[in-house]
């Protein structure tokens, strides 16, 4: 079996050198761990995990809290994209991952009870019910965590710009004339919050007056849920010249719902989604919406982790926000010629 050693004598360096570049540690020229790591693949070298948990009192394991209560799976492209990236990060840095749940084996214990079994090092808590009793107990453990998209007290969270997100959606549809606009949001949430926020406020700044009607909720991800409101502001007596959908995924519904009212998109009525999923971009009109990071979501998540493992005492709880970007497809009609 290779060792450190058989690399340390191929490349004429140390084994304390050797251990530092397959480590990730500071402390050698970039130039040297490259031509170190060029050697340990070369001859084979594969790290021995028992014997670097009892040097480094860690076992490289991260968990993950992933409760999809939609049951959606990895079909749900936002969460599936961000969790690849944190995947990509965590394992260049030398770290697997295990998913952390309450029920294995249909035996009842709690999230932190099985992160304990595991011995992971650390736990992201990707989605979750946060009010969870037993998500938070995990959350405000002892065990290094980070939240995406929600907030705890001393934790260090990675979210989205949900609220500047949503604003600068309501703002690009006001530049194109819409004045009535409706909001079909998701399920109570930190998430969904943010995005009500942004939308209200951008609307008071605008000067736009929002009707208690033209505001309906459903489940995300979730298209019968997002016909059956559609279909309830369709059939309004004003209805709005432009809706936005909770996410692109459920726009499917409210699409199906404004065909069978005999309306087009946009030359009818204008929409907008959320999220930026491969279905926006290949849907007939394309669909206008706000594309989330998710791979600078997904690494900084990764990173932080392991900064809260690999450097205890100088690792910060941090809120970092990640930017989108508008994705402007063909669902939005021009108004400002006109007033709607």
């Amino acid at each position: 079996m290779v060792s450190m050693k058989d690399i340390a004598a191929k490349c004429n360096v140390s084994v304390a050198t050797v251990s530092k570049a397959l480590n990730g540690q500071h402390g050698i020229g970039e130039a040297t761990r490259q031509q170190i790591l060029a050697a340990a693949k070369e001859l084979g070298y594969t790290a021995n995990s028992a014997a670097r948990a009892l040097k480094t009192n860690r076992t490289y394991n991260l968990g993950i809290v992933f409760v999809d209560l939609q049951n959606s799976g990895f079909m749900h492209e936002y969460f599936a994209s961000m969790l690849n990236y944190f995947r990509i990060e965590s394992e260049s840095r030398g770290y697997d991952l295990c998913f952390i749940n309450s029920n294995v084996g249909f035996r009842g214990h709690s999230y932190l009870q099985h992160a304990l079994y595991r011995g992971v090092d650390g736990v992201a808590i990707i989605c979750a019910d946060f009010q969870d009793p037993l998500v938070q107990e995990l959350a405000l453990s002892n065990v290094p965590v980070v939240t995406l998209d929600h907030i705890f007290h001393n934790r260090t969270a990675v979210l989205s710009d949900n609220a500047d997100g949503m604003m600068n959606l309501v703002r690009h549809v006001y530049a194109k004339g819409h004045r009535r606009i409706a909001y079909i949001h998701g399920n109570k949430t930190a998430v969904t919050e943010n995005r009500l926020t942004g939308f209200y406020r951008a609307c008071e700044q605008l000067g736009i007056q929002v009707p208690d009607a033209y505001i309906a909720a459903c489940e995300y991800h979730e298209p019968q849920g997002c016909y059956e409101a559609t279909k309830k502001i369709l059939a309004l007596e004003e209805r709005p010249t432009c809706i936005f959908f909770s996410d692109d995924y459920s726009y499917v519904g409210g699409a199906a719902a404004i065909a069978e009212a005999g309306l087009r998109v946009p030359e009818d009525i204008s929409v907008v989604g959320y999220d930026g999923i491969h279905l926006a971009k290949v849907v007939s009109p394309r669909l206008t919406t706000w594309e989330q990071n998710t791979e600078e979501l997904g690494r900084i998540a990764a990173d932080k982790l392991i900064e809260r493992i690999e450097h205890p005492r100088t690792a910060l709880p941090e809120h970092i926000v990640v930017h989108g970007r508008l994705l402007e497809g063909e669902t939005v009609k021009d108004l400002s010629g006109r007033t709607p």
